[in-house]
């Protein structure tokens, strides 16, 4: 028999649907209902890809004997972390408060009134009986303890958060972080620190970002090396395309194997970018690769994106992904496969388990065709296996930064079939998720899912409409984007300026969630700085620009303490610095010169920079910055601007890349 998850859009919660479990959705029914019989709520948030979300389901959720005690002891709370990641951060940090630690699945118990009282994350199922016991003997023979327990976490983390040190950042901070990164960076691997490793993908922009502006060879070479070494290990799937989550090892050799969108759209824009400052051919290839395997395995029939893809396959975790050296002569025969052991490292003894391993390419192959030979065979055999599942719910922040990656790779790697994938997501994020200047978080099959969006849901789609009106000159994107920036400085900011996650109007948690921090994807706050000031440059409207600088204010104190959790906002910081600057480039838009004007100034100017394309009219109704900014002698002509003073037009390609100071690289 269905529980009360039937009919969610979620997949994650859809996955619970059949258990034993007396599931209730996340909202006030199921609050009310605690209240009515007296007992605990018990919140598990995890999410459809999560390994040990399902090892957890799979050893309590689906035990008649363990949904027996829940049922009678508690009302029972399922979350999806990802439609819901409001209520995932007040509770995560509730959860990393009490324990020291965090993750999913979280497991937390509440008071009727939703104030946290226990905290944890993955139990096996033993400890698991004997936790849920101990809480409701607490509940019975001491709940004033426990109520008051709950009161004293509330009201800890109630309120909003001071950030020490917060300023607009500068040169020096940005400088910094890259003196504390250089700390930091494993010299023999890539990346930062020791295992597990997660791909630093916003750390690149902005390092990237940093030797585009100061010629930094240490930002160079840590950009360099990181991307290398996860584009030849493991965590990058060398047969399919895109990257898994993050590397259990300090090599990058054995990932934990789920796949998700943002990780890969961050990805993408990374290598694009490295392609772009220094014409690495693996960059080029790796962006490809990625920006294919997004298409081929997370599009959805309305054009989006899915969210990500599972870690696990036919019950094993990475079964889908691993081969021995006896698989591969089965596909390939006996020479090739010795020759392909060799190349991916494929052994005996296995790099996984079971003696299995992960296919890794710590070289190029020295004979392409045969690589390629072998590796199309080796895509076919893999397609006759058991796929991992795929959580198709379209989550619009992630789609925002899809939109942005497939347009700036469409362009930059001349794939137009990408900006079109960029334009068709856009459309579904314009005509199904966003409603005048609100936006829905997640939809599925065509259908909204019942959360609202979160600040990084409109700060990651503004910046993604803007990116892809940079690349094709469509105003069409210009104003949905502004509506959206006009409700996060509504709905979103506070009167000292002052960002939070949730708007105004949002449901009330316990606590209202701000974290400036970049984690696995940039902060709201970072976010919306980069699309604040993109927009600004377009309009000319320093409201934007003043609301950018105070969203960066916390990158100073993190560029000194913590710089691997800053790196969207210093490669916003990088933005900033180097200018701002604004492109116009005007002409007919089937004129060739027209085109490589175009072309030029997004593959040279600033990371960030604001780039408009439009006819030379000198309408600038739509966007500003293109009004008064006519033809030169009949010719296209680009106007480089900063605060919309322009230097005189350029109507040479050469004359505008050596303008824009990218002539030596």
């Amino acid at each position: 028999m269905s529980n009360r998850l039937a009919d969610a859009t979620s997949p994650y919660l859809l996955q619970h649907a059949e258990n034993p479990v007396d599931w209730h959705p996340w909202g006030e029914e199921a609050f009310a209902e605690a209240r009515r019989r007296s007992v605990p709520v018990l919140l598990s948030v995890g999410y459809a890809a999560c390994h040990w979300c399902h090892v957890m389901a799979h050893e309590s959720f689906e035990d008649p004997q363990t949904a027996e005690k829940m049922n009678a002891g508690f009302v029972n709370v399922k979350v999806d972390r990802e439609e819901r990641p409001d209520v995932d951060a007040v509770y995560m940090e509730a959860t990393q408060a009490m324990t020291g630690q965090g993750g999913w699945p979280m497991t937390v118990f509440l008071t009727p009134d939703g104030a946290p009282f226990y905290c944890g994350t993955y139990f096996p199922r033993p400890q698991f009986h004997r936790l849920l016991d101990a809480v409701s003997r607490a509940w019975e023979q001491d709940r004033e303890g426990v109520l008051g327990q709950g009161e004293r976490v509330a009201e800890a983390l109630g309120g909003p958060r001071e950030i020490g040190g917060a300023r607009l950042p500068g040169a020096e901070d940005a400088d910094a972080a890259v003196d504390g990164l250089a700390r930091e960076y494993d010299v023999a691997h890539g990346g930062f620190g020791g295992a597990p490793k997660f791909p630093p993908s916003m750390l690149l922009s902005f390092l990237l970002a940093q030797y585009r502006r100061t010629g930094s060879s240490t930002a160079l070479e840590m950009a360099r090396g990181t991307a290398e070494a996860m584009a030849r290990g493991g965590i990058h799937d060398q047969i399919g395309g895109g990257f898994a989550r993050y590397s259990v090892d300090a090599r990058w050799t054995v990932p934990h194997f789920e796949k998700m969108l943002y990780d890969n759209a961050l990805l993408l824009r990374a290598y694009t970018r490295l392609h772009r400052e220094t014409g690495d051919p693996l960059a080029r290839r790796t962006a490809l690769g990625t920006a294919d395997w997004m298409v081929a395995d997370l599009l959805t029939p309305e054009g989006g994106f899915a969210s990500a893809l599972d870690a696990d396959s036919e019950g094993e975790e990475g079964r889908y992904y691993v081969w021995t050296p006896e698989q591969l002569a089965e596909v390939l025969g006996a020479g090739d496969g010795t020759w392909a052991a060799e190349l991916f490292g494929v052994t005996e003894r296995g790099t996984f388990e079971h003696g299995t391993s992960v296919l890794r390419l710590p070289e190029d192959p020295d004979d392409p065709e045969r690589f390629e030979r072998v590796r199309d065979r080796l895509a076919r055999a893999r397609a006759d296996r058991v796929p991992p599942a795929r959580d198709d719910k379209v989550v619009a922040a992630w789609n925002g930064l899809a939109v942005a990656a497939l347009a700036e790779a469409g362009a930059l790697l001349d794939r137009p079939d990408l900006v079109d994938r960029a334009r068709t997501a856009a459309r579904l994020l314009t005509g199904l998720h966003i409603d005048g200047g609100r936006i829905a978080r997640t939809s599925r099959d065509g259908v909204l899912g019942p959360a609202a969006g979160v600040l990084e849901d409109y700060a990651d789609a503004a910046e993604g409409l803007l990116a892809l009106y940079a690349v094709t000159g469509e105003r069409e994107w210009v104003p949905v984007a502004g509506r959206l920036l006009d409700t996060v400085l509504d709905r979103f900011t506070g009167e000292n300026g002052e960002f939070y996650d949730t708007a105004d109007d949002a449901e009330r948690l316990f606590n209202r969630p701000q974290d400036p921090t970049d984690n696995a994807v940039p902060s709201g706050r970072s976010a919306a700085a980069g699309a604040l000031l993109c927009y600004a440059g377009l309009t000319g409207d320093q409201r934007y620009r003043r609301a950018a600088e105070q969203a960066l204010e916390p990158v100073a104190p993190l560029a000194d303490k913590a710089p691997r959790f800053a790196g969207w906002g210093l490669a916003v910081t990088e933005t900033l610095l180097s200018g701002p600057l604004e492109i116009a480039v005007v002409g007919p838009p089937d004129d060739p010169a027209t085109r490589a004007l175009h072309l030029e100034a997004l593959r040279s100017a600033p990371l960030g920079t604001a780039v408009a394309l439009g006819t030379g009219d000198g309408d600038g109704t739509a966007v500003p910055l293109l009004a008064d900014r006519p033809l030169v002698g009949g010719r296209p002509a680009a106007y480089v601007c900063q605060g919309f003073t322009c230097d005189l037009p350029l109507t040479d390609p050469e004359r505008l890349r050596e303008r824009l100071g990218a002539g030596a690289r």
